[in-house]
């Protein structure tokens, strides 16, 4: 099969979608088949790179200060672009669009101008990542629907409303299946009427370097003080800030690692100016990230609604790493190996102080060699090879519908 992921953003940009496309497209590639990727092209000086040939670069404009994330325009030039780029490749069995806003329409607008079959998987809760990062979300939602239906206007069926749902069932109209990498936001999606049923298959990780970075791991936890570790995206709907604050208040004698960067990054290291033990380690690499998740006794996820996954506790419970968890429907998805902070609590202080309080109780529990232990079956469930296998198994129905 050759399939065609589109995507919001590069591949090489920072991101979860982006870390599980990737591998996506490698087992793939490895199954044999063959996998272009259309996404806006980057800027800033991770762009000089030597070109993909599996990539189709799009025009674009930087969307970030930091210049690294971009958009492309979906119209008509776009189109032409990317139907130019298309004509040197093989021809195309199915679409994948793994894209929320402009990656989407273009990827539907291909495939309804080609008469290509879509798989689409759902990697955002919108209305939720919108509420996170601006006051206006209501404006913003009703204005990226009146953009989604010109955008997706002869494409597929026309869908109105003004709301994070609708824009979702609108951008899943032109859809042969949809896909979402977690159980509690396919019955979400199903619920508020996205489309059904939707197939749950979790992102994955590399079989590879889970193997190898097990294989270098101690057999025994090297002494010291506890060992947490967060990383991800410093924007506000990772709840970085607040988790910063509760570390302070906690005081807990630990070191704390935080992996990646963001907007937030100045006003981060603020909070924790002169707390001893913290420490900012910048980007990593696919494997050596995975390698200080390994090496943490803890990491703590804390955002809560936005991840319709969550990859990282999934990763680190793959790695043998427990995780403080604040969103009771990423811990459920766990189903243990877990210090769950209280799932009541309605204010903001009332959320710090839960994850004050279980902070307190995670390092306790790791000093005292009573740290619990990941699930054995997510451990193997999250190998990408299965998730790969999982998803041929859905292009292979789309196809065989479409052929009968």
């Amino acid at each position: 099969m050759h399939i065609v992921f589109f995507g919001d953003q590069h591949l090489d940009s920072l991101g979860g979608a982006q870390v599980s496309m990737r591998l996506q497209r490698e087992f793939l590639e490895r199954a044999g088949h063959t996998v272009t990727v259309v996404a806006p092209r980057m800027h800033g000086s991770r762009a000089s790179g030597a070109v993909d040939p599996a990539n189709v670069d799009l025009p674009s404009m930087p969307i970030t200060l930091d210049r690294e994330y971009a958009m492309s325009w979906p119209g008509r030039a776009t189109d032409r672009h990317l139907d130019r780029a298309m004509t040197h490749r093989p021809p195309v069995d199915l679409v994948h669009v793994q894209a929320d806003f402009w990656g989407a329409f273009i990827g539907h607008r291909y495939a309804a101008r080609h008469g290509i079959p879509v798989v689409h998987t759902m990697h955002n809760r919108v209305d939720v990542g919108i509420a996170a990062v601006t006051p206006l979300h209501r404006p913003v939602l009703a204005a990226l629907n009146v953009w989604r239906r010109s955008a997706l206007r002869g494409a597929v069926a026309p869908v109105g409303g003004t709301g994070g749902w609708a824009f979702l069932r609108g951008i899943a109209q032109g859809a042969s299946a949809v896909t979402a990498p977690s159980t509690h936001f396919a019955r979400r999606l199903e619920e508020n009427g996205v489309f059904s049923p939707v197939d749950v298959v979790w992102n994955g990780i590399d079989d590879d370097i889970r193997a190898q970075t097990l294989e270098a791991a101690p057999d025994e936890r090297v002494p010291g003080r506890p060992r947490f570790v967060w990383l991800g995206r410093m924007s506000p709907e990772k709840r970085l800030l607040p988790f910063l604050q509760a570390w302070v208040e906690a005081g807990v004698d630990a070191e704390l690692e935080i992996i990646g960067g963001g907007a937030q990054r100045a006003a981060a290291e603020k909070i924790v100016a002169g707390v001893a033990h913290v420490r900012f380690a910048g980007r990593f690499a696919y494997a050596e990230t995975l390698a200080r998740i390994a090496a943490a006794d803890a990491l703590v996820q804390t955002s809560i609604g936005f991840e319709t996954q969550g990859m990282t506790p999934f990763e680190a419970a793959t790695l043998g790493t427990p995780s403080v968890i604040c969103d009771p429907d990423i811990g459920a998805e766990l189903g243990g190996g877990l210090w769950a902070v209280p799932g009541a609590a309605v204010t903001e202080e009332q959320r710090r102080a839960g994850l004050v309080e279980t902070l307190q109780r995670a390092a306790s529990d790791i000093a005292a060699g009573e740290a619990p232990e990941p699930v054995r079956e997510v451990s193997e469930a999250f190998r990408q090879s299965s998730r790969t296998a999982a998803m041929i198994e859905i292009y292979e129905r789309v196809l065989a519908r479409r052929r009968g």
